[in-house]
């Protein structure tokens, strides 16, 4: 009798559970596909991460000192990271539902021109690293150096011009030197954030 007086109670109400069961279908169904979305911005924050800490082996067990552009491309690496990381963070999703993600969209395109800077600079190196002896400009004062003594113009100017020191191979890995993996790596993430940017703009049921 108390069952069916709390039903009618419930019915009276507005309850409905065939509506609350569509919701949490709704729901379900939704939940993946941000919880993807956000694994891959978290797989790129990862594959960031990664590379910077090999660096940092590179540096502080191989003893390998970065030059004026290898320092500029950690930063960028830093950069990418920031935008993956707060991509995965946020978990972006779009309005009801979410046929499309602005946040992923945002996220993504930023992260590609982030990395598309870092693949810049790596360029600048990797041309430096080729280019006849007589050619590569003279070594000049390291990063904190110039900090120090020189106008910010100047020493930007200097770290995207890069110095002698930054034609110098010193660490190879099948053939390729160190600027050379950057360059491939920043490509691969600026591609990877692209994608992503892509796979985000279009409407969920064709993902």
């Amino acid at each position: 009798m108390g069952g069916i007086v709390g039903a009618a109670l419930l019915r009276h109400q507005g309850f409905n559970p065939f509506r609350l069961a569509h919701n949490d279908a709704s729901l379900i169904r939704m939940t993946p596909e941000r919880l993807t979305l956000r694994a891959a911005f978290a797989l790129g924050a990862l594959a960031c991460a990664l590379l910077l800490a090999f660096g940092y082996f590179l540096q502080f067990v191989k003893g390998l000192e970065p030059c004026p552009l290898c320092l500029l491309q950690r930063g960028f690496f830093y950069g990418v990271l920031l935008v993956f990381l707060i991509g995965a963070v946020h978990g972006p999703r779009g309005k009801s539902g979410g046929r499309t993600t602005a946040g992923g969209i945002v996220y993504g395109v930023l992260a590609a021109l982030v990395a598309a800077g870092g693949a810049a600079i790596a360029s600048r190196q990797v041309w430096l690293q080729h280019l006849p002896a007589d050619k590569v400009p003279q070594c000049g004062p390291d990063l904190f150096f110039m900090l120090e003594n020189f106008p910010l113009s100047q020493t930007l100017k200097k770290l995207v011009s890069g110095t002698g020191e930054c034609a110098v191979v010193d660490w190879t890995f099948l053939g390729l030197s160190i600027a050379e993996w950057s360059l491939a790596c920043f490509v691969v993430l600026a591609l990877y954030a692209a994608w992503l940017a892509w796979r985000s703009s279009r409407p969920a049921a064709s993902r």
